[in-house]
Order: structure tokens, then C-alpha cells, then sequence
């Protein structure tokens, strides 16, 4: 199997099942998570351009998206001691780690409307997170490692990088709008076999 073909393999299986499980979320991350679990665990078919870090802020890397927009695959690269605000998603997702660690620290809104810190997970190789607004939908994400990026493969229920979500103040529960998009312009090419052996 070329390197990249198993993004190839993984984007047609995820297609495959969001077609006949769309409408059912516990069945989609179900084994959505099997899936993205599977490609995670070989660290050899992301190319260089979408595992390349930022020196100033985490990237997120276009890999794929449907073309109707149902689901959308993207790399996460953490530098050392690079974090996102506290957000939600409003869609399901699911986090696979592929490179190092991070951690994921969840929260929950309070009944005085302030953020409330909840559980910390820190995500290893080959684990898989699941987010959704029905499963809980609001964390900060950081890499775990103060000497190396990690990368992380995120798997969203839509065009992830034009959806409207929400950046919180845990201080106050402030929300802000924003629109993530992503951090290159380019997509890798899963459909050219030319270069197959």
C-alpha cells in the first residue's frame, strides 16, 4: 500500500459510512472511531506540508473534506506549549492521536453561566476522542510535550474550517463567533495513483 492511500482508504470508508449512517451519531462514531483508531496507528502516510508546525499557534490542515460538506478530515499540529481557547465545535468529532500527546481538558457551563474546568484527558498514540454537542462539546486542547509537536487527525461531522463556533471566556462565559478555516491552501492529492508501486 502507498502512504498515502491509506487517507485514500480511510476517507472512502468514512464516506461509505456516513452515507448509510448519517443520521445516527452513536453508530457513526462508533465506528467512525475504529476507522480513525486504524489510520492513527501508522504515522508513515501524512505528508511533510500538513505536519509542519507554526512557531506562534497550533495548525490546522485541510486533508479532505466531502464534497457535500458531511464530514471533513484535518491534521493538528501542536508546537511545544501551544494551546486553543476554550471552544466548542458544534458538531460531532473525533481526535486521533497520531504523533506525541496532548491533553484535553473539558469543561462544562456552570449554573452562574462561568465555565467550570472538568475532566483532563491526555491523549496518547493511537487513542481516540470523541466530541459532540449530545456527548460534550467544550474543551481547550493542548499539547502535552514541552519539547516536541504532537499531531493530531480530527475527523468533524461537516466542513469543520467554515462552520460558526464558539470561543468561550471561562472567566465569565462570554462567547465569541468565529470561523476557524485552515492553515494552507492546499489539500493533499488522495486520487492520483500514477505514483502507485
Amino acid at each position: 500500500m502507498t502512504e498515502i492511500a491509506r487517507l485514500r482508504s480511510f476517507v472512502v470508508e468514512m464516506t461509505r459510512l456516513v452515507e448509510r449512517h448519517g443520521e445516527d451519531e452513536d453508530r457513526l462514531v462508533e465506528r467512525g472511531r475504529e476507522l480513525l483508531g486504524e489510520l492513527v496507528r501508522h504515522d508513515s502516510w501524512l505528508p511533510d506540508a500538513f505536519a509542519a508546525p507554526n512557531p506562534t499557534r497550533y495548525s490546522q490542515y485541510l486533508l479532505h473534506c466531502d464534497p457535500l460538506e458531511r464530514f471533513s478530515v484535518v491534521s493538528f499540529v501542536w508546537g511545544p506549549g501551544q494551546e486553543t481557547p476554550v471552544h466548542d465545535h458544534t458538531v460531532w468529532g473525533l481526535i486521533g492521536m497520531m504523533r506525541g500527546a496532548e491533553i484535553s481538558q473539558r469543561y462544562a457551563r456552570g449554573a452562574d453561566g462561568r465555565f467550570v474546568a472538568g475532566h483532563a484527558d491526555r491523549l496518547a498514540v493511537g487513542e481516540v476522542e470523541v466530541v459532540s454537542p449530545s456527548r460534550g462539546d467544550i474543551h481547550r486542547v493542548s499539547n502535552a510535550l514541552a519539547d516536541r509537536p504532537s499531531i493530531s487527525i480530527h475527523v468533524y461531522g461537516a466542513n469543520i474550517g467554515a462552520v460558526r463556533r464558539h470561543v468561550f471566556d471561562p472567566a465569565t462565559g462570554a462567547p465569541k463567533t468565529f470561523i476557524s478555516g485552515y492553515s494552507a491552501t492546499i489539500v493533499p492529492n488522495l486520487w492520483d495513483r500514477s505514483q502507485a508501486t
